[in-house]
C-alpha cells in the first residue's frame, strides 16, 4: 500500500509527461476508462484488474474512479464506446482483448491506453514493437506461443486416448491473418504428431454455434478444442453447454470456461495479466509515457479441470494429469 506522500508525488510528476496534458494533480482522483469484453462473463480478470489497484493504493470512489464500458459480447459496439471514453477524457483507457485494444487505438492518438489481454500486438498494429511499443498504447500479451495448441491437444487425448478425430472450433477474424495461420498450422502440425484428425469448424458469431456444432456430429468429432476468441469468451456457457449437450470432451483456452462448467482449460492465466495491468496505470499515472513501457508477456499458465464434468462424460483422468494441474475443481 502506498502511503499518501508517495501517491501525490507519483501524481505530480505526471504534469512533466508529453502525453500528460491531461494530468493528474496532487490530490485529484485519476479517472480510468475500462473498455472489456462482456463483464459478467469475466469476473474474474476484472476483480483481479481492481484488486491490482488497490494493492498499489487506489481505493474506487476515494482516489480513483473507473468509468466502466461492456461490450455486452457486440464487438460492433465498440468504436461508439472508445469513443465516449475518449469523450470522458479520462486519465488512461484499459482494455481487455486485441479487438478492444484496436477500437481504443483508432478513438485516440494522444490518451494513454493499456490493453490486459492482447493476442500479438505487434502483428495486431498496436504497437511497434515488443520492447519500445511507441506511441500511446502498450500493456501485455496472452499469446505465448502457437505451441498451446499442441498442448491442449496433447491433454485431451490423455484423457480421451481413443479418440481420433476431434473438432477445432475457431472464429475468422478474432487475430490478425498472420497470428491465426500459425495457430492453425501448429494445430496441424500437433493433431498429426498425436494420431488425431483435426476438424476445423468455422464461427463468427453466436448465430453460428448450433450449425458448427452440427458440423462436428457429421464430422464424428470425439471432443473439442476450442481456439482463443474475445466472443467465444463472452459465449462460454453457451459454448459450455452446448458441449455438454452433445457429450463432447473439449479443452478450452481459458480457466473462465471451466469455472462456467467446461471441461479442461490450458493457456496463460488472464486474471493475472488483468492484475498486472493495474501496474502499468499506477506507472502512467505517475508520468511514465505509454510507448516508453515494454510489452509484457505471460509468465503463468494453468491447467484446470473440472471433475464433475468429467463424470457427467464418463471419463476418468489419468492420475499424472491430476497431479500436473494447477487447480482441479470437484
Amino acid at each position: 500500500m502506498m502511503n499518501r506522500r508517495a501517491f501525490v508525488t507519483g501524481l505530480g510528476a505526471v504534469l512533466a509527461a508529453p502525453l500528460a496534458a491531461k494530468a493528474q494533480q496532487a490530490g485529484k482522483v485519476a479517472r480510468i476508462g475500462y473498455l472489456a469484453p462482456n463483464l459478467a462473463a469475466n469476473r474474474h480478470a476484472n476483480e483481479a484488474f481492481r484488486q491490482g489497484l488497490r494493492d498499489l493504493g487506489y481505493i474506487e470512489g476515494r482516489n480513483v474512479v473507473i468509468e466502466y464500458r461492456d461490450d455486452e459480447g457486440k464487438l460492433e459496439r465498440l468504436p461508439a464506446l472508445a469513443a465516449e471514453l475518449v469523450a470522458l477524457e479520462v486519465d488512461v483507457i484499459v482494455t481487455g482483448a486485441t479487438a478492444h485494444a484496436l477500437a481504443a487505438k483508432q478513438a485516440t492518438t494522444t490518451l494513454p491506453i493499456v490493453f490486459a489481454a492482447a493476442g500479438d500486438p505487434v502483428s495486431n498494429g498496436l504497437v511497434t514493437s515488443l520492447a519500445r511499443p511507441g506511441g500511446n498504447v502498450t500493456g501485455l500479451s496472452v499469446l505465448a506461443s502457437s505451441d498451446l495448441v499442441g498442448k491442449r491437444l496433447e491433454y485431451l487425448k490423455q484423457v480421451v486416448p481413443g479418440v481420433n478425430r476431434v473438432a477445432y472450433l475457431w472464429h475468422p477474424g478474432a487475430a490478425d491473418g498472420r497470428t491465426q495461420e500459425g495457430v492453425l498450422k501448429e494445430a496441424g502440425v500437433a493433431a498429426r504428431a498425436l494420431g488425431l484428425r483435426l476438424e476445423i469448424v468455422e464461427a463468427r458469431g453466436p448465430a453460428d454455434f448450433n450449425r458448427a456444432f452440427s458440423d462436428m456430429k457429421r464430422a464424428r468429432a470425439g471432443a473439442l478444442a476450442v481456439s482463443p476468441s474475445a466472443m467465444f469468451a463472452g459465449e462460454a456457457r453457451h459454448l459450455v453447454d452446448l458441449a455438454a449437450r452433445d457429450r463432447l470432451p473439449a479443452v478450452y483456452p481459458w480457466r473462465e470456461y471451466v469455472d462456467t462448467g467446461g471441461f479442461m482449460a490450458y493457456g496463460p492465466n488472464v486474471a493475472d495479466s488483468f492484475r498486472r495491468a493495474a501496474t502499468y496505470v499506477d506507472k502512467i499515472l505517475k508520468g511514465a509515457r505509454p510507448g516508453d513501457l515494454p510489452v509484457e508477456q505471460p509468465t503463468k499458465f494453468e491447467l484446470v479441470i473440472n471433475l464433475k464434468t468429467a463424470k457427467a462424460l464418463g471419463l476418468t483422468i489419468p492420475p499424472s494429469l491430476l497431479a500436473r494441474a494447477d487447480e482441479v475443481i470437484e
